[in-house]
């Protein structure tokens, strides 16, 4: 365990300038005082690890070292081949290359290890495009990521609704999300998220940005996904669930608006229902997810929404019910919760 961590101290060690022993102990997940201990074990092995002190000093290798210890675990090996996405390396015109720095490590393991490529695809397969959708390769995307790697501004030409409109950007990254492509780009002061398939037109200049190395890819994404999840939600509903509705509520709606509805709902009444108050993202969505929860769940508000389900009912009733009962008479639909008729006051609206 201790080699392991030595090793891979060394490791990072040689791939930065200089690490403080905080930075070291987090990243190798251990105290600062093992930090110590480890870099002083590593110079008595011959290992030139200097300690610069003060509030700005930390630990680098002197003298240009460079460790030899580059073979490959049998698992190390196969994650190595399972990192690269082949379709996606293909849409972004990489496949080539790809393809070429496989076989060089390929060429690199021991003959052991040479079977790692073909273990790994015949165990691991990514298939990033949603259900009943066909994958379609946006026709600027290879200009715009090699812009990405070669940090190049852009002037794109993209539509926005109705309009297009121009922008020049610096493109710092692309993301799939469910097969659709996405490139986060600083656009002024600012940086923001567009979609690639809806570029109509790139230039890549020759004058290149310089990166703002604080800017954190897969945060960003995080962060703005989140925000567009929520902006989406921008009804409220208020409805009655039994315990089995309840339970199915987060598998028909936005499972984290679900969370926090049922964690702020008030204590169940004598049947063990709850009345939540749900951010949706209209009246005609809500509908069509709570349609699924059928009979354990009574739409409370809006009044249209509950005249929706209403009809529902009955018709749903003419359908299954009394063969025997004259057409077009639609009984009155039974109210879900068993309870009279009553006047639900309106929910109160979310902050801002």
């Amino acid at each position: 365990m201790r080699a392991a961590r030595l090793i891979k101290m060394v490791l990072l060690l040689q791939s930065r300038p200089m690490m403080t022993a905080a930075e070291l102990a987090q990243e190798l997940e251990v105290s600062e005082r093992t930090i110590t201990r480890d870099a002083l074990a590593l110079s008595e092995a011959g290992v030139p690890v200097y300690a610069d002190r003060g509030r700005t000093g930390g630990y680098r290798l002197i003298g240009g070292y460079r460790t030899r210890l580059t073979g490959l675990a049998r698992s190390e090996a196969e994650a190595l081949f399972l990192s690269g996405v082949p379709g996606a390396l293909r849409e972004m015109g990489l496949d080539d290359a790809a393809s070429a720095a496989r076989l060089k490590v390929s060429a690199a393991l021991l003959p052991s290890l040479r079977d790692a490529s073909a273990s790994a695809s015949q165990r691991f397969h990514l298939d990033a495009p949603g259900w009943y959708q066909e994958p379609e390769t946006p026709e600027l995307l290879p200009s715009i990521a090699d812009a990405v790697w070669d940090d190049r501004l852009i002037t794109a030409r993209y539509r926005r609704q109705d309009a297009e409109v121009e922008r020049e950007l610096a493109p710092y990254g692309l993301v799939l999300k469910a097969g659709v492509w996405y490139v986060c780009a600083q656009a002024g002061e600012s940086f923001r998220t567009y979609r690639v398939d809806r570029f109509t037109a790139v230039a890549t200049s020759a004058e290149r940005f310089v990166r703002d190395e604080e800017f954190d890819l897969p945060a960003f994404w995080e962060e703005r996904a989140a925000q567009f999840a929520r902006s989406l939600l921008r009804a409220e509903v208020t409805v009655r669930l039994s315990p089995a509705g309840a339970a199915r509520l987060p598998y028909v709606v936005d499972r984290a608006a679900a969370r926090e509805a049922l964690d702020a709902a008030g204590p169940p009444d004598a049947r063990g229902r709850v009345t939540v108050t749900l951010p949706v993202e209209s009246v005609d969505v809500a509908y069509g997810q709570l349609l699924a929860l059928g009979p354990e769940s009574e739409a409370l508000e809006p009044p249209e929404l509950r005249a929706r389900f209403a009809g529902a009912a009955a018709a749903m009733h003419r359908l299954y019910g009394d063969p025997s009962a004259p057409d077009g008479a639609a009984p009155a639909p039974e109210r879900l919760s068993g309870t009279p008729p009553r006047t639900c006051p309106s929910p109160p609206r979310r902050l801002p």
